[in-house]
C-alpha cells in the first residue's frame, strides 16, 4: 500500500513539473503562431484556442493577423522632368502565411526594416518614370471652368482681347493616370518583390508631397509673374472699357444739354410771342397808358443808375418833368 502511495506521488509530481514546463501554450484573437522545433517549423496556428507542445524543446513564436501599418521616411526623387519633390508615404500590410515570415524574417522589427526599403524602392521607381502633374493630382477637375457666376462677364471679343494680352496659359496640365493609379502602381511593384515573405501588401498611399526648396521657390516665381500678367491683362481692358465708358458719358452729357437748351429756347419764344401778343393787345386798349407804364418800368431799371442829370428837356423825362405837371 505505501508502494502505492509512493507511485501516486511520483506521478503527481511528474505530472506537476510536467506542467510547470508549460506544455499548452493560447493563440488570442489577432494573432497567429508558429511552431519551431530546433529551429525547424513543425507547425502554425493561424486560428486562436489552446494549442499543446513539448515543453522546453518547442519555441512558440506569435505574430499579429491584424492590418499593420508602416510609414516611410521622407525622400528627395526627381520626377520624369528632373523636378525634385520630396515623398512621405504610408502603407498597409499584414502577415499573410506565418511559416514563411518566419523564415524569412523572425522577428518584425526585421520585416519593417526591410519592407520600408523595397516600398521606397518601389515609389522611386514609378515616380522617376512620371511627370510631376501625374504625381501631385488625382484628376483634370481644376480645369473645368464650371462657375455659374463668374466675377468678370466678357463677351468673345473681349476675352480674346485678354488672351492675346496673357502670354501665359492659365490651364493646368492635363494628367492621365494621377496620383491614385501611381499609389497602385507603386503596390504592384513592391508586391513582385515581396512575395516569397508571407506577407500581403494592400496598399501604398504618399502621405505627403511637397516640392523641395529650390522647386517650391521656382514655382511661387513662376505662379506670381502669370498671376501678375493675368492681373495686368484685365486692368488693361478695364481701363480701355473705362475710357469707352467716359467718353460714352461726356457724349450723352452733351446731347442731354443740347436738348435742354433747344427745349428751354423753344420756351422762351413762346412766352416772348405770348408776352408780345399781351402786349399787343394792352396797347390796342390804351396805347397813352401802355407808353406811360413802359416809361416807368424804364425809370425802374435806369434812373437808380445815374449819378447825375444835367437835363431834364428831353422826350425820356416827359412824364417825371412835363411844365404842367402831366404830358
Amino acid at each position: 500500500m505505501k508502494k502505492v502511495w509512493i507511485t501516486l506521488g511520483i506521478i503527481v509530481a511528474l505530472l506537476v513539473v510536467f506542467l510547470m514546463m508549460g506544455p499548452f501554450y493560447i493563440v488570442h484573437e489577432g494573432y497567429q503562431a508558429v511552431v519551431t522545433r530546433f529551429g525547424q517549423i513543425v507547425n502554425t496556428r493561424t486560428q486562436a484556442g489552446l494549442y499543446m507542445r513539448i515543453p522546453v524543446i518547442d519555441i512558440v513564436t506569435t505574430y499579429p493577423k491584424l492590418i499593420l501599418s508602416l510609414d516611410g521616411d521622407s525622400q528627395r526623387i526627381p520626377t520624369k522632368e528632373n523636378q525634385f519633390i520630396i515623398v512621405d508615404t504610408t502603407s498597409r500590410w499584414r502577415i499573410s502565411d506565418p511559416g514563411m515570415f518566419y523564415q524569412s524574417f523572425k522577428t518584425l522589427e526585421a520585416a519593417y526594416s526591410r519592407l520600408s526599403d523595397i516600398i521606397d524602392s518601389a515609389t522611386r521607381t514609378v515616380i522617376t518614370q512620371n511627370r510631376l502633374a501625374e504625381v501631385v493630382r488625382s484628376s483634370n477637375i481644376i480645369n473645368e471652368r464650371t462657375a455659374s457666376t463668374p466675377l468678370v462677364v466678357m463677351d468673345d471679343a473681349e476675352t480674346a482681347q485678354i488672351d492675346a494680352l496673357v502670354n501665359v496659359s492659365t490651364e493646368s496640365e492635363p494628367v492621365t493616370k494621377g496620383r491614385r493609379e501611381l499609389s497602385d502602381e507603386m503596390a504592384a511593384e513592391a508586391r513582385t518583390m515581396i512575395a516569397e515573405y508571407g506577407i500581403e501588401l494592400i496598399d501604398i498611399v504618399p502621405r505627403q508631397i511637397k516640392y523641395s526648396d529650390e522647386l517650391t521657390e521656382s514655382v511661387y516665381n513662376r505662379m506670381i509673374k502669370e498671376r501678375n500678367q493675368v492681373a495686368q491683362a484685365y486692368r488693361s481692358l478695364g481701363e480701355a472699357k473705362k475710357a469707352d465708358w467716359l467718353g460714352k458719358l461726356e457724349k450723352d452729357k452733351l446731347s442731354i444739354q443740347s436738348e435742354a437748351y433747344r427745349k428751354a429756347e423753344e420756351a422762351k419764344g413762346q412766352a416772348d410771342a405770348e408776352a408780345s401778343k399781351i402786349y399787343a393787345e394792352a396797347y390796342e386798349k390804351d396805347p397813352e397808358f401802355y407808353a406811360f407804364w413802359k416809361s416807368m418800368e424804364s425809370y425802374k431799371a435806369t434812373l437808380p443808375r445815374f449819378d447825375a442829370t444835367y437835363s431834364t428837356n428831353m422826350d425820356y423825362f416827359k412824364y417825371l418833368y412835363a411844365a404842367d405837371g402831366q404830358y
